[in-house]
């Protein structure tokens, strides 16, 4: 199969931050990029939801109320989590700046910054971490390749849009066994985010016009959620 070249692709973001109207514009940056962004603005919350979070990447604030940034940092990396960690602070001196990456920070901007350069930022560590090899999940005729974010239907690929992408690759992920809608819209805008149940409803029935061709169907369980199958499944 031939592939296109290696793609920067969406992540999951955990972003840290108590200023509410920053962490807004922030977000909403983020989203129009294609990321699905779970935000949090109080550092005790942080502390225990950063356990188990699952995200890509952490946009982390240093001063925060209960836990400062600083101390949630540390505590990633002595969990052995080397997931990119961004920094952002007011401080703007040298020795701040050293004590930050010293404690883990893969990167660090000072307050106020361009969306712009936050976005770069996040692009950059994005291909630093990328992997040469591509990973491909086989589902029936379908292949999936998770680092460049693609779908083949043999050596034909399957465009979807970054929200249906992200519905697939909840179903995906999920190997056959049931996925509710809250999932499905957490995991394509972030844990929170102001958006209907209905919106998947719309996702799942595009993707099943895309994928019925190809023998792969999405079956639905009325009150429970859906489940990704193939067309010969029972």
């Amino acid at each position: 199969m031939k592939l296109a070249h290696l793609r920067i692709y969406a992540m999951r973001i955990t972003l840290v931050e108590d200023n509410t109207s920053l962490a807004k514009g922030i977000c909403y940056r983020l989203q129009d990029a294609g990321h699905a962004v779970d935000l949090l603005h109080d550092g005790l919350e942080a502390q225990s939801y950063l356990m188990s979070d699952g995200a890509d990447m952490v946009i982390l604030d240093i001063n925060l109320p209960g836990v400062d940034g600083l101390t949630l940092l540390k505590e990633i990396r002595d969990r052995d989590d080397m997931r990119p960690v961004i920094l952002l602070t007011a401080r703007a001196e040298t020795e701040d700046r050293v004590i930050g990456l010293d404690a883990g920070a893969d990167d660090y901007l000072i307050k106020p910054f361009e969306m712009a350069e936050l976005e770069a930022r996040v692009r950059a560590l994005l291909r630093r971490r990328a992997v040469p090899q591509q990973r491909m999940q086989s589902f029936g005729a379908l292949s999936y390749d998770a680092t460049g974010r693609q779908l083949f239907a043999g050596d034909v690929e399957i465009e979807l849009p970054r929200r249906e992408m992200s519905v697939f690759e909840c179903l995906l992920g999920a190997d056959g066994r049931l996925v509710s809608k809250n999932t499905m819209l957490d995991y394509a805008y972030g844990v929170g985010a102001d958006v209907e149940e209905t919106v998947v409803e719309v996702y799942v029935s595009r993707l099943r016009r895309r994928l019925g061709p190809h023998g792969v169907q999405i079956r639905s369980q009325r009150g429970l959620g859906y489940q990704l199958l193939l067309a010969d499944d029972p």
